[in-house]
């Protein structure tokens, strides 16, 4: 029987969300271009950015990846978005009443909404969004995001139908939708991109095709997508029939795919690029320098490791490899961003405990747990080697095609090589799309990848590593592990204390006693901003920048 969620409980929960949120270091500063400021609007609003990946998808029930996620971010509009500070602001929703138990949540849109085609946006489009997201058959990694919402579980295990998904327009302005259990922060989760609307008649217009081109895709948000071309780029370009277009001042913004580097610097050098993230020593040559920033990120990076291979099914080879790197002069002498190494899975400085006066941070709660140990990495690889009856091994690592991903994996594959004598490691780079598709499909050894929040709650990083859940993509396995995550996503709502407790003993469980993933980095971000470029806000959930208050002044 799940237990009743209580106005009393709620309440304290959504004073625990609002803490994490006064917690989090996205909101805008007001130096490097990144406040609004004051200053005379340049005649021509055209920003230049660069990206160092290509875009995977435009569909959103698809996307799975940072870059693409950016892209619906400013491309598409849910119920709501996120402003500074991940604030909720309005989107397509104007307002929203809950019901007395926390079950029950009626949208109210607004009526000047539209499409990039001209036609409105209605609370249909939600509804067929949503439902075909949950859709099995839609095979979206991100379905259990909507796992709260009335019937959802049951869809995705083909216990119910699509058509039986908690979500219903009543009429065109008006979307209601009901939940399993009740999460305060439900009304945040509608800002992240699976939970953006469809226009059916174009989606199944296009059928196979839709999205797969900027042409073949619809837009409800600032900007729209144009001159997409896979290795080279996008262009955003201020879409006329949004809402809210008399906010948007940028008429156009141009990105291209450069993925070295030094390359990056060059084009902001020579006025090719108005934004780029930086690292390594490049960073040093902007010091003290206007156009210099940084952020730091609720981003973490780690090894998956593919326990279908027969080595990587040994705990005591995870175990080694997790153990077996300086993550500290990884961070510091390669990255050289502000980024800091990570011995656990979720971030610091960013999720607190329920208790309002005295709640810790997360990480700080429950410290380090993968720790750089080359003796105890040595001492757990002579004990694997015994237990496969090899004295050596060989061990893919598969890293995608940007420079710090090729450097990442030179760094540990002499790292490891070094550390662990008998150990080959082979390194695999592929565009970023080929890598997302590789790990999917499991058809990899180690991959190097990172993770940010979907929304401010530890589970967001946690649950993903349950048995069946569509990103595990590694073969791990642990029933104490998914009683904790499961009775925390239902029962323990009721009491946040235990749940709390819960969430750090699954943690443990994940990273020091089955070693499921070697922690890497929390990541920030240098980057170079021209100083007139005004209003740019970063998040650390969902989409990494909102374009939409971004100007250009003289």
């Amino acid at each position: 029987m799940k237990k009743k969620w209580s106005i009393l409980t709620a309440l304290v929960f959504m004073l625990s969300v609002f803490l994490v949120a006064c917690g989090s270091t996205g909101e805008k500063e007001e130096s490097n271009g990144k406040g609004k400021g004051d200053g005379k609007l340049a005649a021509k609003q055209v920003l230049k950015t660069i990206e160092t990946s290509n875009l995977p998808s435009l569909d959103p029930a698809i996307a799975t990846d940072a870059v693409s996620f950016l892209a619906l971010n400013n491309v598409m509009e849910g119920l709501y978005r996120l402003g500074e500070g991940d604030k909720l602001v309005p989107g397509v929703a104007e307002k929203h009443d809950v019901s007395p138990d926390g079950k029950k949540y009626t949208f109210m849109l607004r009526k000047d909404a539209k499409w990039s085609n001209g036609k409105p946006v209605i609370a249909k489009d939600f509804e067929f969004a949503w439902k075909r997201a949950i859709d099995p058959a839609t095979k979206s990694k991100y379905a259990y995001i909507m796992g709260d919402i009335k019937n959802a579980n049951k869809i995705m295990a083909k216990e119910a139908q699509p058509s039986e998904l908690g979500v219903k327009a009543v009429n065109d302005t008006t979307l209601e939708v009901e939940l399993e259990t009740a999460i305060p922060y439900f009304d945040k989760l509608t800002t992240f991109g699976t939970f953006m609307p469809l226009n059916e008649e174009f989606v199944k217009a296009q059928g196979n095709k839709y999205a797969l081109e900027a042409t073949t895709a619809l837009y409800n948000g600032p900007f729209v997508l144009t001159d997409w071309v896979q290795e080279k780029g996008w262009t955003y370009k201020k879409n006329d029939q949004y809402w809210d277009k008399a906010t948007v001042k940028l008429e156009e913004i141009q990105t291209n795919v450069v993925k070295e580097i030094q390359t990056r610097v060059n084009m902001y050098n020579t006025n090719e690029a108005d934004f780029s993230v930086i690292s390594g020593d490049v960073v040093k040559s902007f010091k003290d320098k206007p156009d210099l920033g940084a952020r730091e990120e609720a981003t973490t990076f780690f090894l998956r490791m593919n326990q279908k291979k027969e080595a990587l099914a040994n705990k005591n080879v995870r175990k080694a490899i997790a153990l077996a790197f300086d993550k500290k002069s990884y961070a510091e002498e390669l990255l050289g961003d502000g980024s800091k190494p990570i011995d656990a899975l979720v971030p610091g400085n960013w999720a607190k405990g329920p208790d309002t006066k005295t709640g810790k941070d997360f990480r700080e709660t429950n410290g380090n747990l993968s720790s750089y140990n080359v003796a105890e990495a040595q001492k757990a690889w002579e004990a694997a080697k015994k237990e496969l009856g090899k004295d050596e091994v060989a061990i893919e690592l598969l890293s995608s095609d940007t420079e710090v991903g090729k450097r990442t994996a030179e760094y540990l594959q002499g790292q490891l090589q070094k550390n662990l004598p008998g150990l080959k490691i082979n390194v695999k780079i592929q565009p970023f799309k080929q890598q997302l598709e590789l790990v999917d499909k499991m058809e990899y050894d180690i991959s190097y990848g990172g993770w940010g929040p979907d929304y401010e709650d530890p589970m967001t990083f946690l649950d993903m590593f349950i048995t069946d859940n569509s990103h595990n993509s590694m073969g791990f396995s642990n029933a104490k592990y998914d009683d904790l995550i499961k009775k925390s996503k239902v029962d323990l709502l009721s009491d946040l204390p235990k749940r709390w407790e819960s969430l750090l003993e699954a943690e443990k469980i994940l990273v020091a006693e089955e070693y499921a993933i070697a922690p890497v980095y929390q990541r920030a971000r240098a980057y170079v901003l021209r100083p007139n470029v005004k209003g740019l806000v970063s998040h650390k959930i969902g989409g990494d920048y909102s374009y939409k208050w971004v100007s250009i002044v003289e």
